[in-house]
């Protein structure tokens, strides 16, 4: 009997998630048409169509679905992440590329939290626009700010920096070949520039590819690298935020000190990394893993009002700017160093 009653409160509870992440995988969808057939980047897409839902995040049939997307069903996406990487790709590349590339994000990330208070914003912001810059745009703010302690502002924060780096990554997809030309690199030296400093995936992709098929190939695993190092810099900065929280923060807002997305991602990687996955199980992780953050994207544009996001403020895009303008100059620098 007692069996039965878990059995049908677990039903409930799957019935009470049904409506809001029904909602939240809809939006996904049109946002991957719209990206499909008009080119619009598709995670910019979701976030716009969820902030004109907005209002659906306080119905209480789609309040707990919409939160079940834009939490748990966010790490899974993370997660899964760990299938797109192998060791075998820093081999490739050489290790003074992955010393630059490496770098690149540990000091974009410092230098986004010295100069924050100049913007006038504190360690979280300054932590979740820097990681974003320095790692994997759109992906990386989700995940860091899956780790952040939560409050009012948590999902404003993380609404803006979407926004922010996803515009800048698309501007970048436009004007980074050119740079790239104009700095006469070659297929090899162009893919690496792209790869080490635009932000999001698809972008990289598509600047890459734009110069030659050479330069999209080494871009795209450059870029990789960058999404390898979500791992160890989320470790830290979970480490960091416990103890700095000491006694302050109660149970419910303490991260846990290896979060568990974060050690699925990086079994991901160790067993990608020994060829256990067969080629098939990883395009189909990566799908997955990229259906999974456009729907929760989706869902934290629904809780997200746009007039509080726009209190932000020119600030918080100064700061993003900034970040995003240092890591392409330290990468221009290196390269001329090694070159």
């Amino acid at each position: 009997m007692q069996i039965m009653n878990i059995r049908f409160l677990d039903l409930l509870s799957i019935h009470a998630l049904f409506p809001g992440f029904l909602i939240s995988a809809l939006i996904a969808l049109a946002a991957q048409f719209i990206s499909e057939h008009y080119g619009a980047p598709a995670m910019l897409m979701a976030l716009l169509f969820g902030i004109a839902l907005n209002f659906l995040s306080e119905d209480s049939r789609c309040k707990s679905g919409i939160a079940f997307a834009a939490r748990p069903v966010l790490r899974f996406g993370v997660a899964l992440l760990g299938l797109r990487i192998s060791f075998d790709m820093a081999a490739d590349l050489g290790w003074p590329i992955v010393g630059i590339v490496v770098s690149g994000v540990i000091v974009t990330i410092l230098f986004g939290l010295v100069i924050a208070r100049f913007f006038g914003h504190g360690s979280r912001f300054a932590f979740l626009s820097a990681g974003s810059v320095a790692i994997c745009g759109a992906s990386a703010a989700m995940a860091i700010s899956a780790i952040l302690p939560r409050d009012e502002r948590t999902e404003e924060r993380l609404v803006f920096t979407v926004v922010g780096v996803t515009i800048l990554s698309t501007l970048a997809m436009i004007v980074y070949p050119i740079i790239a030309h104009f700095m006469e690199y070659d297929a090899r030296t162009a893919g690496i520039f792209i790869g080490a400093t635009i932000h999001d995936v698809a972008q990289v992709v598509g600047a890459g590819f734009s110069i030659s098929e050479e330069t999209g190939d080494v871009a795209t695993v450059v870029k990789l690298i960058r999404v390898a190092m979500l791992a160890p810099i989320i470790l830290v900065a979970t480490v960091v935020i416990r103890r700095s929280s000491g006694g302050d923060m109660d149970s419910t807002n303490r991260p846990p000190f290896v979060p568990f997305f974060l050690a699925a991602f990086a079994v991901l990687v160790f067993l990608n990394s020994f060829g256990l996955f067969p080629p098939a199980l990883t395009l189909l992780g990566a799908e997955v893993s990229r259906w999974a953050l456009l729907t929760a994207i989706a869902a934290v544009g629904m809780k997200s009002a746009l007039k509080e996001v726009l209190k932000v403020g020119l600030p918080a895009i100064s700061l993003l700017i900034a970040e995003t303008l240092f890591i392409g100059c330290f990468t221009v620098s290196s390269l001329l160093w090694v070159s």
